[in-house]
């Protein structure tokens, strides 16, 4: 392109001073000062014309760099997963959101390394082949649940290096927080209707004896009225319990951020627990060292530790002792380190054969101790869901008669310049 620049600057110079000589010799007035300012003006033509030449090559080039900028700004911004890959099926191009779902993303390199999904990867080959736009699903399991609806089309490039033939991208559109929340709501009205039949029946039958053979009978009704009571909160805390769980399972694919000291929440929640241990003749006793920052949502680690020493208090027995520690443990390998909450009981235990359901839902090892002390069924399905947000992992050690140990761990936050005094105010 430069060269033809020049050419044609020299082509336009010569080409003037012809027509001017022409013009000079028409009329008479061709000399030797004549000529020597035609030649002059053709040299001086063709130097600006070659001066020209850079502007003009150099302006698509600022274009194009332009237009790059502007699609890597809007890439950066767009909340959901981009990835631009070519006819290979190699990675161009990919947003944050894009490197945040799959961390093993890797420009020039083929998507299959990351995005282990056949449908996906069948789908780039078919709209290569038809040109034709295709959506298909992709889910992941790991950390969490999620899925994605994948939308596939062809990027027509007309600058690009392969002679304008189509790159494809991907966009996925994340389908977890709708399909959450229409399994909640199928999950609540099946659990609430199952769950809230028993009291509603002993409310029902309470009701019918105090208008009947009870009407007159006051010590009936005073007790009557006391369990009346009872199953009315029983329902209460149910429905309360349910709406938790449901608002976790909704969030349960978006880890928190923000940093949070777990021995300060697990020492504040033992000493909101300390009137309920005083009442059965329990113990409980704290051990942490310093502070030990982790990723986390306060209020949600407040439930963990306010459900896993309840229950340690209701079910280890009277007059026995609960320890409730938080620690750091490094974990060889990768050498990772962990916040790690215990709670520890001095109860009964618990048979092996109970222990891997004792995170369902409503599952009790003894329904009618539990109910006898106002558990719902739903306290460890609450606290496995919070955990799996928190990237967490729960453990559950017990044997009859010697007691259940509860640990809890979770990855320490990595302390960066900037976040030494957040951490600090927290």
């Amino acid at each position: 392109m430069a060269r033809g620049a020049r050419r044609s600057a020299w082509t336009a110079a010569a080409c003037a001073s012809v027509v001017l000589g022409l013009c000079a010799w028409a009329r008479g007035t061709l000399d030797v000062p004549w000529i020597a300012a035609s030649v002059a003006a053709l040299a001086l033509g063709g130097f600006v014309g070659g001066l020209f030449r850079t502007r003009i090559r150099a302006a698509p080039e600022a274009s194009a760099h332009a237009r790059h900028s502007v699609a890597e700004a809007l890439l950066a911004n767009i909340p959901d997963p981009v990835i631009l890959v070519d006819r290979r099926a190699v990675v161009i191009e990919v947003n944050p959101a894009a490197r945040a779902l799959l961390p093993a993303l890797k420009l020039r390199h083929p998507l299959s390394f990351a995005l282990r999904a056949p449908d996906v990867l069948d789908g780039i080959e078919e709209v290569l082949r038809t040109g034709a736009p295709l959506k298909t699903l992709y889910a992941t399991r790991v950390p969490t649940e999620r899925a994605f609806e994948v939308q596939i089309g062809a990027l027509p490039m007309p600058d690009g290096p392969a002679g304008g033939q189509p790159n494809v991208v991907l966009f996925l559109r994340d389908l977890t927080s709708a399909r959450r929340l229409e399994a909640m709501r199928v999950d609540f009205v099946a659990n609430a209707s199952h769950e809230l039949r028993t009291p509603l029946a002993s409310l029902l039958g309470f009701i019918e004896t105090l208008q009947g053979p009870a009407r007159n009978d006051a010590p009936a009704r005073e007790r009557f009225l006391a369990i009346m009571k009872t199953q009315a909160h029983r329902m209460t805390r149910l429905i309360d319990d349910l709406l938790s769980l449901s608002r976790i399972e909704l969030r349960e694919h978006v880890p928190p951020t923000k940093p949070v000291d777990l021995a300060r929440i697990a020492r504040e929640m033992v000493e909101t627990q300390s009137p309920l241990a005083r009442e059965r003749g329990v113990e409980v006793t704290f051990e942490a060292d310093g502070v030990h920052p982790m990723p986390g949502e306060r209020d949600e680690l407040l439930r963990v530790v306010e459900n896993l020493v309840e229950n340690a208090v209701k079910y280890g027995g009277r007059g026995g002792r609960v320890a409730v520690s938080v620690a750091r443990l490094v974990e060889l390998p990768p050498r990772r380190a962990r916040i790690v909450l215990a709670v520890r009981d001095e109860g009964p235990g618990i048979a092996p054969e109970h222990i891997p359901r004792l995170t369902e839902r409503f599952y009790r090892v003894d329904v009618a101790s539990s109910r006898d002390q106002g558990g719902t069924g739903l306290g460890l399905a609450i606290v496995k869901h919070i955990v799996n947000r928190h990237r967490g992992r729960l453990v559950i050690e017990s044997a009859p008669g010697a007691g259940t140990t509860v640990r809890v761990s979770f990855p320490e936050f990595v302390m960066e310049p900037g976040n030494a005094a957040e951490t600090a105010g927290r």
